[in-house]
């Protein structure tokens, strides 16, 4: 097993290589999205609904992604240099494509797999390390490409932004590797801890647990997705102004403070209680938008709850899957977890789009808060199972067997 500084660092190194993937190849594109529509002479529901295709497409992918976060930055690197050169639409289009595809290999899931491969010790605290770290991405990439997109055309800020996965992630992806391969033929990984994998379900109630999961990440992904992706425009539709980019940009200390307060505090929660909480953060900051726009304190009210949200939601995302059912099994099912959350993440920003035209911007995000909210009831129902679970392993020893 690599030494504690060696693990350290894989987290740090980690945690840049996230900030760098979700900022370039995702938070980017709604500051450019209008350039290129203008260019190519297509509406920006249009340009929202070839990223929503791209993204279907990389959800395809998810079950299988996580082991190659090498090859996953040059493909990245190379899809935003494609991207960047693209003549016309149909080639701007499949370089899209390209990337949303190099995106399943880099970023969240590939790097909590990447986590349990290199042999942490405490994979489910490790996780909450590195999404803290990560947390600064849409903080720090939301105005850096406003930055630079009113200093250069939005095909040089791409090929910026390949340049950084070639420069930094490739070389940070590769040493991990390294350090995964050092540690398979070391030694093998022990069973997982009682902290981990919690008091086994039977198959019955494992298999629902399972199916439920998939729903309230699914949820959960369509909601953040189409926020997140419209965040700023939406903010200016719903008469903030030129404030809006700035109450967006608290989002990203939001995620960071849930990240935070769960790491110190939430050493003993249940991740399902966590998922729990997440889900309700998320139905509370899209009511409160509702209910108090287009007040100003109101939509400070609705990014913190949002980012909060949002923030504990990509720390259950790895360590619930790792409570429910233990290391064995855990890069497959989160892989499925992956595709659930991307495959409705991807239809999300043009259905809020397409949502936002026919209809107006509140009867749409009402629309969100209802999805939200069926979120937080499948998680409910599997903190259910979970304590009926418990109830029956500490009376009989031993799982209930499924009838």
């Amino acid at each position: 097993m690599p030494d504690r500084s060696a693990l350290r660092k894989a987290i740090w190194g980690l945690g840049l290589t996230q900030i760098i993937g979700y900022g370039t190849l995702y938070y980017s594109f709604s500051i450019l999205a209008p350039a290129m529509a203008s260019e190519f002479g297509l509406t920006e529901g249009w340009m929202f609904g070839a990223l929503s295709a791209s993204l279907f497409a990389g959800s395809l992918f998810a079950p299988t992604a996580g082991r190659i976060m090498t090859v996953g930055s040059v493909a990245a690197a190379v899809a935003l240099a494609l991207c960047a050169v693209a003549p016309g639409r149909v080639s701007f289009v499949l370089a899209l494509l390209a990337m949303e595809l190099a995106s399943s290999f880099v970023l969240y899931s590939a790097a909590f797999v990447a986590i349990v491969q290199i042999g942490v010790p405490r994979p489910q605290r490790s996780i909450t390390h590195l999404t803290l770290i990560a947390g600064f991405a849409s903080t720090l990439f939301w105005p850096l490409t406003s930055v630079l997109h009113a200093h250069l055309t939005w095909r040089e800020v791409y090929l910026l932004f390949a340049a950084l996965n070639l420069g930094l992630c490739l070389p940070i992806h590769a040493w991990l590797m390294r350090l995964s391969r050092r540690k398979a033929t070391a030694t093998q990984q022990g069973p997982a801890s009682a902290h981990e994998a919690g008091a086994p379900l039977d198959p019955r109630r494992s298999r629902a647990a399972f199916l439920l999961m998939l729903a309230g990440f699914a949820t959960e992904g369509f909601v953040l997705s189409a926020i997140l992706i419209h965040m700023v425009p939406l903010t200016a539709a719903l008469g903030l102004g030129t404030a809006g980019l700035f109450v967006s940009t608290l989002f990203g200390p939001a995620q960071v403070a849930s990240r935070l307060i769960n790491m110190l505090f939430g050493g003993r929660l249940q991740q399902a209680h966590l998922a729990v909480i997440a889900a309700s953060l998320i139905t509370a900051g899209l009511c409160a938008l509702l209910l108090t726009t287009p007040w100003l304190p109101g939509a400070f009210l609705f990014v913190l709850l949002f980012g909060l949200g949002s923030g504990l939601t990509s720390i259950v995302g790895g360590t619930l899957p790792l409570e429910l059912f233990g290391r064995e099994g855990y890069g497959a099912r989160l892989g499925w977890a992956s595709a659930a959350r991307q495959f409705t993440s991807a239809f999300a920003p043009f259905a809020l789009a397409f949502m936002m035209a026919r209809t107006s911007v509140a009867n749409s995000l009402w629309v969100l808060a209802v999805v939200a909210a069926s979120g937080v009831i499948a998680f409910l129902a599997i903190a259910l199972l979970r304590r009926r679970g418990r109830a029956v392993f500490a009376i009989g020893g031993k799982p209930e067997e499924a009838t």
